[in-house]
């Protein structure tokens, strides 16, 4: 019964393990198979269970490997883990980095022990054969060249007696395998030959051999270590990792190992009693060295590199030539590149120093990195005092009119910030000489071939010459305008002396009524009241005709203001009371109650609509029909007013509408042809445009529009 429990437990134990490894990632050590791979899986696979039980999410496999299999396996990456003897792990840490994280401890009986050795041996039918000189012209064979107790360590005693293996003994044989060796020698295959400690012993515990079988030669003695030896002792077989092993696995490996009992059934089934820290493999080295062994190996000469690689000198000569001619290659291209981009650049220069505007770049910091001559002359400041510098700080740090210039609030800085181009049409620049002056400019962003904002470029102009051109212009434009106004208080003279003469006679006529009243002797004070209250009434309306010519007379101001377009409608229709009155025409205003201000310049506009009144009343003199004119003020859009005049005359053919605002053209025998010409001006500068819609016979209708408060 106790057995069949046991039996159950352990294939439980078998398929838990088997789920395990199905799961978890196969993680294979690679173990030197130096008594063949059955062997080597017997004995090191408990090992590997251990592992994966200790380290969950893991599978461990062992993977047998040969002597001659071992670099291939690990230079390619076919193990995780390797477990070699010290001589191949140090070859394998030279060349492939691999790692040792601990040692074992090799057991005999329920003793650990971490170092080892090599046993020279011959059979005992060898009587005559008693030292390692009795060796010399015999047969001998080793497990393999690479393997430390299974031949190196023989090596080292045999070249401190100053014999060779390879050329004193009459043949050196490679078994493979210790037990091969081992039996070899007690069959009398070969004369001698050297396995690594504890194979015999092994062995003869195995009832595989017999003590009295061999004899051992060069037996050294050491109270520290039981086992029959030959040589000098070396530390045991380290456990190492390959470079690509993640180090936290190996962190958890060297764990689970230094952690293991020395009585483990795995440990048990290894022949070793645990692990310890990684010893110091410097004796393994200084064999190596003694031997010149690999990595320690002598060096070839010259001659002896070249006899066995001529192939590939020949071939690093013709690369080196091939590389010599793609050097000169590429350092003649790069002269040609180099030189022509000086000529680019020396173009660009003549190009940028042709131009007559001022040009300058501005980096992402605000520095100026390049100028043209013009910008020089211009401004009065060098290349040395404006590249590298802040050109805001230099150019551009105040408004005209003295105030300071945020930075945040200059065209140029915020160009290359939101990649937007800008053009300036009013600003001011700083000279050298502490003067300003004014500018246009565009402002550009220069961007790389990926797109990235680098900086930005100004091309600028000094408008000075033209500002003062303009404002001759200007000047000019306004004595046309106030000529043109006393013209038009010519011709309305008859009308405005009318208008005068009749409040005029009326105060002559009421006063000297008034004087009759008084010296007739009789008191008549409320009819003389009433007589002079009339006087003053005549007075105050003869005033205002007065105070309409005076200012409609008066030269206007280049500045703009917010007007009642309600006042500037009834100047004009006072002036040309007369006028209205005389032909008989119906006169009717329509101001929308939402328009009641406009941002204009109030005589001229009242100009404009003088015109255009006085010209549907010229056009309706001779109609027989009902004259009448429409002035109406209405919304246009947010921020517009539209003011419009409309008459019921015979309207203007198609060829008359066309060039209606060109210079004298008139549909008038005695008229100039300016009035709607400089009306067409005065619009315009108040950015806006006069428009007419007419057809002939039936009226004609004149507008334009203009700001009105809200816009401001």
């Amino acid at each position: 019964m106790l057995q069949r429990i046991l039996f159950m437990f352990f294939l439980s134990l078998f398929f838990s393990q088997a789920v395990g490894c199905e799961k978890g990632e196969v993680i294979k050590i690679g173990v030197l198979s130096h008594r063949g791979d059955e062997i080597t899986k017997r004995a090191w696979k408990p090992t590997a269970e251990y592992l994966t039980r200790q380290l969950s999410g893991y599978c461990f496999e062992i993977q047998p490997l040969k002597f001659d299999e071992i670099n291939d396996a690990v230079g390619k990456g076919k193990v995780d883990f390797i477990l070699v003897n010290p001589g191949i792990y140090v070859n394998l840490e030279v060349r492939y980095r691999v790692s040792r994280l601990a040692t074992m401890n090799n057991r005999r009986g329920n003793e650990p022990y971490n170092i080892f050795g090599g046993v020279i041996f011959t059979s005992s039918k060898h009587p005559e054969m008693n030292s390692l000189e009795d060796i010399v012209g015999k047969s001998f064979m080793a497990v393999d060249k690479t393997s430390l107790g299974g031949f190196q360590m023989a090596w080292r005693e045999f070249n401190a007696q100053g014999i060779s293996p390879y050329s004193d003994f009459k043949s050196v044989q490679f078994g493979e395998t210790h037990d091969h060796v081992v039996m070899s020698v007690i069959k009398g295959e070969v004369d001698a030959g050297t396995v690594r400690t504890d194979i015999l012993e092994r062995m003869i515990t195995a009832g595989i051999i017999k003590k009295g079988d061999f004899r051992i030669l060069n037996q050294r003695q050491d109270k520290k270590f039981p086992f029959i030896h030959s040589t000098r002792l070396y530390p045991e077989w380290p456990f190492s990792r390959l470079q690509h092993t993640s180090t936290r696995l190996a962190q958890d490996v060297a764990i689970a190992l230094l952690q293991m009992p020395k009585n483990h059934p795995a440990a048990k089934s290894g022949n070793y009693s645990g692990w310890t820290v990684p010893l110091d493999y410097q004796p393994v080295h200084d064999l190596f060295k003694e031997l010149g062994l690999s990595p320690y190996e002598e060096k070839f000469t010259l001659w002896e590199a070249a006899k066995l690689y001529w192939y590939w000198a020949v071939i690093s000569l013709l690369a080196l030539v091939v590389m010599v001619f793609i050097t000169i290659f590429v350092t003649q291209r790069n002269r040609y590149l180099r030189g022509e981009k000086a000529t680019l650049e020396r173009q660009n220069k003549l190009i940028l120093d042709s131009v007559a505007d001022g040009i300058y770049g501005v980096d992402v910091q605000g520095n100026s990195t390049f100028i043209n001559h013009a910008m020089e002359k211009i401004t009065g400041w060098t290349s040395s005092d404006l590249i590298g510098k802040n050109q805001h700080k230099i150019l551009h740090h105040t408004y005209s009119d003295g105030s300071h210039h945020p930075r945040d609030k200059c065209p140029v800085y915020l160009t290359f910030k939101d990649n937007k181009p800008r053009f300036v049409t009013d600003d001011v620049f700083w000279k050298k000489d502490g003067t300003s002056f004014p500018v246009e400019y565009s402002a550009t962003p220069i961007r790389d071939e990926k797109g990235k904002t680098l900086g930005s470029v100004v091309v600028f102009r000094d408008i000075t010459e033209r500002n003062r051109v303009e404002q001759k212009r200007q000047e000019h434009q306004n004595q046309i305008n106030h000529v043109a106004r006393l013209s038009t208080l010519g011709e309305i003279a008859s009308s405005i002396a009318h208008e005068l003469n009749q409040p005029l006679t009326a105060i002559s006529t009421n006063a000297r009524a008034c004087v009759r009243m008084l010296e007739s002797g009789k008191p008549q004070t409320e009819r003389c009241a009433d007589v002079v209250e009339k006087i003053a009434m005549q007075s105050e309306r003869a005033g205002e005709v007065i105070r309409h010519i005076r200012h409609f007379a008066h030269k206007e101001t280049s500045n703009k203001q917010v007007v009642e377009i309600s006042k500037i409608i009834n100047t004009v229709l006072e002036l040309l009371k007369v006028e209205i009155q005389k032909n008989n025409i119906n006169v009717m205003t329509h101001i929308d109650s939402r328009v009641k201000c406009v941002f204009a310049q109030d005589i001229q506009i009242e100009q404009v609509i003088l015109n255009l009144v006085r010209n549907a009343i010229d056009a309706m003199k001779n109609t027989q029909d009902v004259a009448s004119i429409k002035i109406a003020v209405t919304p246009k859009g947010k921020d517009l007013a539209e003011i419009r005049i409309s008459d019921t005359g015979p309207g203007l053919s198609s060829d008359i509408s066309e060039q209606i605002f060109s210079p004298f053209v008139t549909t008038k025998p005695e008229g100039m042809g300016l009035g709607l010409s400089i009306s067409y001006s005065i619009i315009e500068s108040h950015d806006s445009m006069l428009h007419v819609d007419s057809s002939e016979g039936e009226g004609a209708s004149f507008y334009f529009t203009l700001a009105t408060k809200n816009k401001l």
